[in-house]
């Protein structure tokens, strides 16, 4: 049998690009325009023109399956204050689930830690399994018709 080796720094910073890309290429799927910003350093991994002719910027976040059971829709540390027409797209490929809140939903709804960064968790584990939190069922989507359509706060 073959030796397992912990997963490599690269694998694991490249995660969440292909992650970014699987997303994108959904959302492109969609038929939505996006744009990718040669550099993520203002926390924005795409810009989406909506139908309506507006921009709005877009954080995808994603959790592996590689991750234990408890951690599987847990992001953090994020840091992040209210911003207009930003979205967040939070996906766990584990459960195979995505989420999309809007800056002001993702202020009300995660905890701010002591450092000022922000977490939220959107599972639970019940017989071993995660499972999505009944408080946040409402953000579980499975397209991106909120991001086209809904003005943010």
């Amino acid at each position: 049998m073959g030796e397992i080796k912990a997963k490599s720094y690269r694998h694991s910073a490249s995660f969440g690009k292909r992650m970014e890309h699987y997303l994108i290429g959904k959302m492109l799927k969609e038929g939505l325009d996006v744009f990718i910003p040669m550099i993520d350093d203002d926390a924005i991994d795409a810009v989406v023109k909506r139908p309506d002719g507006k921009f709005v910027e877009v954080q995808i976040k994603a959790r592996s399956n590689e991750v234990k059971e408890s951690y599987s829709a847990f992001f953090s540390p994020i840091k992040h204050e209210y911003r207009a027409n930003y979205w967040f797209v939070f996906y766990s490929e584990r459960m195979d689930k995505m989420w999309i809140m809007s800056s002001s939903e993702f202020c009300d709804e995660s905890k701010v830690m002591s450092d000022g960064r922000r977490s939220i968790k959107f599972n639970r584990v019940a017989n071993k399994e995660p499972k999505p939190l009944q408080k946040f069922e409402n953000y579980i989507e499975l397209n991106f018709d909120r991001i086209k359509n809904e003005d943010t706060k």
